[in-house]
């Protein structure tokens, strides 16, 4: 009976390699650099403070995802797994209405109908899941195999954040660090199965726990090491940006995107933010800022 239930998760594991699934590396074009980014099978890391523009960046890519191809989208079903409970359906539907209206207006009678129907049609590709603890998240993994065997629409698979039970799991695991991170490193074993049997991507945000209160006031994300022509990006980090999840975690990542907070426009006095991209793929750092808006991300162009 072991035996058959192997061979029939294999045959779906096959189907859905056979099946395909759309790829995501034309995403977020002003974030990633070019040919890096998100591949079938790539796992990106947004780390940054709270408050820095992490998970308006999330929304930005998740609306991307499913939306319909006529208005820009890639019609592609997303699972949204929320570890800290700050999912906000409401800004994600307000975000879904301004980038939804103007092709509705093509028939100003019926636009708010149209509009109302598009969204819905745009949420059924989007599946939330709620987690308390590490156990649930890893049991809700689990859980999910299931349903990336049976759906090769379902690309993207985004935690915000993983870190959420960091110090909970730090403080039951004892002296031992091995029990510490049991959870967090069965969670980072399955994402490994996941994107490389599916092709699943998977978005993870991680809490900024350290900082560096000696660094200059206006350091970036990675110091200077990017105009000096010094060593690049992938492995330099500072007490900001030092990774701290298990070991893991951190081999599965091909991306890792760190957001600051950077002072208000001196124009507009809107809140700019800063966010940097290293891969494995490519050298050097790509950096781009953006400010958040009723209607989502704007990106500043030509810095």
């Amino acid at each position: 009976m072991t035996e058959r239930v192997r061979m029939a998760e294999t045959g779906a594991q096959l189907l859905a390699r056979v099946a395909g699934r759309q790829s995501l590396k034309d995403i977020g074009q002003h974030v990633f650099p070019e040919d890096g980014g998100p591949a079938q099978g790539d796992v990106v890391e947004f780390h940054g403070v709270e408050g820095s523009g992490k998970t308006e960046m999330l929304y930005h890519f998740m609306i991307h995802c499913v939306l319909p191809k006529d208005s820009g989208g890639l019609e592609v079903e997303v699972v949204f797994i929320d570890t800290d409970y700050h999912f906000d359906m409401l800004r994600l539907v307000s975000i879904l209405e301004a980038r939804l209206t103007p092709t509705a207006e093509e028939n100003a009678d019926s636009a708010e109908s149209e509009t109302e129907e598009a969204v819905r049609s745009c949420l059924r590709r989007l599946s939330v899941v709620h987690c308390s603890s590490s156990v649930q998240l890893l049991l809700t993994l689990h859980y999910l195999e299931g349903t990336f065997c049976s759906r090769p629409a379902l690309c993207l698979l985004v935690i915000d954040s993983i870190s959420a039970f960091y110090w909970v799991d730090r403080s039951s695991g004892g002296e031992s660090l091995a029990r510490q991170e049991a959870n967090l490193r069965k969670c980072a074993e399955l994402l490994n199965k996941f994107r490389r049997d599916y092709g699943i991507v998977v978005f993870a945000t991680t809490h900024a726990i350290m900082r560096n209160y000696s660094s200059a006031a206006g350091s970036t994300p990675h110091g200077s090491s990017e105009a000096s022509g010094s060593t690049p990006s992938w492995r330099n980090f500072t007490d900001f940006d030092k990774p701290y999840l298990c070991r893991t975690w951190q081999r599965i990542l091909t991306q890792r995107l760190v957001f600051l907070k950077s002072e208000r426009s001196p124009v507009d006095q809107k809140q700019v933010f800063t966010v940097a991209c290293s891969t494995v793929r490519t050298k050097g750092v790509k950096k781009c800022t953006f400010y958040v808006t009723e209607e989502g991300i704007k990106f500043i162009e030509g810095q």
